[in-house]
């Protein structure tokens, strides 16, 4: 048996555990139902229950980062590019590529697919691509999580 300050009780009867947590108006948890004897801590466990599910909402925490491109972007433009979007999935975040037109840019959509595919060329590593680009509009989207 384990008190809530961490300090152990010693070996005791379930009774006489259930009386003390009473008493102190605390729950009586099994931590280690496998051992022998099974070990027991007495805690407050709509407490416990919550803070399990803060940590467990703030680890699932992922920010989207968007990354907007041109169709006529440079090689050099498009490497840095690239190196923010790998900075961004190394953080565990998701990337969210979009590639806007202008005017008449419109009518050539393979231009930007094209470039999106070197994107994908250039991005080796521990990625998932969880949204393939699609033209939506007068834009192209692409959604790239790490894996």
């Amino acid at each position: 048996m384990i008190d809530v300050d961490g300090k152990q009780l010693g070996v005791m009867r379930v009774s006489d555990a259930l009386t003390i947590a009473e008493d102190r108006e605390l729950d009586l948890v099994e931590v280690a139902a496998n051992v022998n004897p099974p070990v027991c801590k007495i805690l407050d466990f709509g407490k416990y229950r919550y803070q399990l599910s803060k940590r467990q909402t703030q680890r699932k925490t992922i920010e989207i980062k968007e990354v907007k491109i041109r169709p006529q972007i440079t090689e050099h433009d498009l490497g840095l590019k690239v190196k923010n979007i790998r900075r961004f999935l190394d953080e565990g975040n998701k990337a969210k590529v979009t590639m806007f037109f202008k005017g008449r840019e419109i009518i050539r959509p393979e231009l930007g697919m094209k470039v999106f595919e070197k994107i994908s060329r250039l991005l080796t590593g521990k990625f998932n691509i969880e949204q393939a680009p699609k033209l939506e509009g007068n834009h192209i989207t692409m959604v790239i999580a790490p894996k």
